[in-house]
């Protein structure tokens, strides 16, 4: 038995039809097709097909074959695709994780200062709260973080920007008439606080909060720019994200900056200063590239 008789087969039960299959699947002549069909038949020893009506339709054994002759096809081919990368030169990897969301800020200008090694890595990218990309990291999981400035040992840090904190409420809130908030503003309604995970940022909302002599109560906790967004939006809350979320609002919730001076808070990368790749050296040689190409083309974040 040979594999072109199993893609026969194959190609046959699926469309029903010898004419089609020899057609449009196979290109080959219907009658050298039937004989090879007629030669499987022999080998295996039971009637695969019955002509009908329509054409040609499984025989119980045809079926219990069909589910077989699909596997053993997957498996040459995937016998093939594995020799084939045995063959080649293993790429080198290259994995960055982002704070969730930030992708949607960064990836591109990642790519873009990587172009020129992208066809020869292996590049992978994954997202997560700031603490884990931080941790997988110093773990060696990842070679790149997109992150907040995270406490982990063995962790070099390099800012990239600072971004402002806004005010994120529901656009049919009163306050969503101001292009402006006044910080003591913040204490006339709910207020969405924050859960241990993005401490990061909580350390920033409760100074900025404290130095304008503003107390609020918080009636629910965020662990993440996604889950603020929906209490903002199914609670009538409000609440302080970075900039980066505007972009990701639906229409049903707005951004408005505070007066002043507004707290700002640190996009950084982060690496290990021992991992010796030479895809992360690369990134890290051209480093202001993506600082300077993110600023080009940022509305609202502004270089350290």
């Amino acid at each position: 038995m040979e594999l072109r008789h199993l893609r026969y087969f194959v190609a046959v039960a699926e469309e029903g039809s010898l004419t089609v299959a020899a057609e449009r699947r196979l290109h080959t002549a219907q009658p050298s097709l039937s004989r090879q069909l007629r030669d499987l038949e022999l080998e295996v020893g039971a009637l695969l097909f019955v002509r009908t009506s329509r054409g040609v339709a499984l025989t119980a054994a045809g079926q219990a074959f069909l589910d077989h002759a699909r596997l053993a096809l997957s498996q040459a081919a995937e016998a093939v695709a594995a020799a084939r990368r045995a063959a080649r030169p293993a790429k080198a990897s290259f994995a960055v994780g982002f704070l969730t969301g930030q992708e949607v800020e960064w990836l591109s200008h990642v790519t873009q200062v990587l172009r020129a090694q992208l066809k020869d890595i292996d590049f992978r990218v994954t997202s997560d709260f700031s603490p884990a990309i931080a941790a997988a990291v110093q773990r060696g999981e990842i070679d790149l973080g997109f992150s907040r400035l995270e406490a982990q040992p063995d962790l070099t840090y390099k800012v990239i920007a600072h971004e402002p904190i806004v005010v994120i409420l529901p656009h049919d809130h009163p306050l969503a008439e101001r292009t402006e908030i006044e910080p003591r503003e913040l204490a006339q309604g709910p207020f969405i606080g924050y859960s241990d995970t993005p401490h990061v940022l909580s350390r920033i909302v409760d100074r900025y909060l404290h130095e304008h002599g503003v107390a609020v109560s918080p009636s629910h906790f965020l662990d993440g720019f996604a889950t603020g967004i929906s209490l903002v939006a199914s609670t009538g809350g409000v609440t302080l994200l970075p900039a980066y979320v505007e972009k990701l609002l639906p229409r049903s919730v707005v951004s408005r900056s505070l007066t002043g001076r507004p707290p700002t808070i640190e996009v950084a990368v982060g690496y290990r200063a021992d991992n010796p790749s030479p895809v992360l050296r690369s990134f890290l040689e051209n480093i202001d590239r993506l600082i300077a190409s993110h600023a080009a083309g940022a509305g609202n974040v502004s270089l350290p």
